[in-house]
């Protein structure tokens, strides 16, 4: 187990992640293609390991799914960096960009890549889900 920290683009939201990621994915959905223009790579963390200090924006949103969608963003500097689903509640997405190291995580999974635009660059190496895959195991 590792310790990861974070923060928006201002530094007025930070946090720290007192778990190993359940996974960490690259997502090719709609939403997260107009977050980034482009696919997002989002840590996938059990939500009670989650610590952050700062004030958060929400926008909620319903999926195709049905399910609802909380994405949770710094009010200053705009910088989304939670999520949430009312499918998966004991989890929260992290967006790897705000890692103060992204590269303490790797992504195993491209999904949603029947939604990737033609000139996505999906690496071969990595697991490949059309839509969304089932929730990681719980460790």
């Amino acid at each position: 187990m590792s310790t990861r920290t974070g923060a928006c683009l201002c530094g007025a939201v930070t946090y720290s992640i007192s778990a190993d990621p359940a996974a960490v994915r690259i997502c090719w959905c709609k939403s997260c293609q107009k977050i980034s223009a482009n696919g997002t790579v989002n840590v996938l963390v059990q939500s009670d390991t989650l610590q952050y200090s700062g004030e958060l924006a929400e926008f909620v949103s319903t999926a195709d799914s049905g399910n609802q969608v909380t994405r949770k963003f710094c009010p200053k500097c705009g910088v989304q960096l939670f999520s949430n689903s009312s499918g998966r509640p004991q989890f929260t997405v992290v967006r790897a960009g705000t890692l103060a190291d992204p590269s303490s995580v790797r992504p195993t999974m491209n999904i949603w890549a029947a939604s990737a635009p033609a000139w996505a660059c999906l690496d071969p190496a990595l697991d490949v889900a059309q839509t969304q895959p089932g929730p990681p195991p719980q460790k």
